[in-house]
């Protein structure tokens, strides 16, 4: 059994099946691919190219080729970019197919060590399981003074929905994901302001290419660094946010939206792994061996991030 099916977990199942074991996937979403496929990197790229091409379209005036303002037809882009994924699952299912990999779509939660129940559309369902993978990824961090309920709050999955262009954004958060829907939304038209509480954008990267990179996206964006968001206040004409910080405005500034893109956070918490016998740490970490076997032997987790105090040891998802 492998819950979830990103990335990670569909070519986990689609190895088990072609080793000759019968295998399950469980999966939240209705299609292969994870939150990479379906609400992550492919539609973000697929945004991109277009951000992309209305910039080197711009930029090809300089060169005495003009020509003109844009027309965007966000309906239009919207059809496509879900065409995109919808080929790419399409692929993916017809692979599981392939290799007789059975898909159950919904929440899992384990209710043993050797069971996992699945909450879908059509009820609930039991897995009975000998061996399990762990690949369930992560969801982005909400903060409690941030009114997320609020529609013009956005994370990452809202802002690739695009249902809408707003005339001024905030973004917060300098890291990829950010970067990547305020060049989307600047294309587009909209005004992106950005804040990052360090003293540069994309904090874990080489300073050296960061300077480079910031050059450029500063005649874009207004970059607001050693400046971090003290209060956000959803009001009928906006969404007021105030900041601290070198860079912070005196007043509370009025946005259309909010982009919180302030990082992810591990799934393990949600999945009952402690009904397994599962260790899973406070911040839903669990932790794995060299082989990604969690301390339940018949349980692997896929790993992404490793825990340095621990000399020989991993965690995951």
């Amino acid at each position: 059994m492998v819950l979830g099916a990103g990335p990670a977990g569909y070519s986990a199942a689609f190895r088990c099946a072609d080793l000759g074991l019968e295998t399950v996937i469980v999966e939240r979403y209705s299609t292969l691919g994870g939150v990479c496929l379906n609400v992550g990197c492919i539609p973000s790229k697929a945004l991109l190219h277009v951000a992309k091409v209305i910039e080197e379209a711009k930029a090809l005036a300089e060169h005495g080729i003009v020509f003109g303002e844009p027309k965007t037809d966000i309906d239009k882009i919207r059809t496509w970019k879900e065409k995109v994924i919808t080929q790419l699952t399409g692929g993916l299912a017809g692979m599981a197919k392939g290799r007789k990999v059975k898909v159950v779509n919904g929440l899992g939660k384990f209710t043993g060590a050797n069971t996992l129940e699945v909450e879908g559309e059509n009820g609930k369902t039991v897995i009975n399981f000998d061996n399990a993978i762990i690949a369930a990824g992560s969801r982005p961090i909400q903060l409690p003074f941030i009114p997320h309920e609020d529609p013009r709050v956005w994370d990452s999955t809202d802002a690739l929905e695009l249902k809408s262009v707003p005339k001024r954004m905030l973004v917060m958060g300098g890291g990829i994901i950010g970067l990547e829907m305020g060049t989307v939304y600047h294309a587009l038209g909209s005004e992106i302001d950005v804040v990052e509480m360090f003293d540069q954008v994309i904090p874990a990267a080489d300073k050296d290419v960061v300077k480079v990179f910031t050059k450029r996206i500063s005649k874009k964006f207004n970059l607001m660094l050693e400046t971090k968001v003290t209060a956000v206040e959803a009001k009928e004409d906006g969404i007021y946010v105030s900041m601290e910080g070198k860079k912070a405005p005196a007043e509370a500034q009025r946005y259309d939206a909010v982009l919180v893109a302030i990082g992810r956070v591990p799934n393990g918490k949600n999945l009952d792994a402690g009904k397994a016998g599962v260790e899973v740490d406070d911040r839903g970490f669990i932790r794995v061996d060299k082989q990604m076997r969690t301390n339940v032997p018949h349980i692997f987790c896929y790993r992404r991030y490793r825990r340095p105090a621990d000399a020989g040891a991993q965690r995951c998802p």
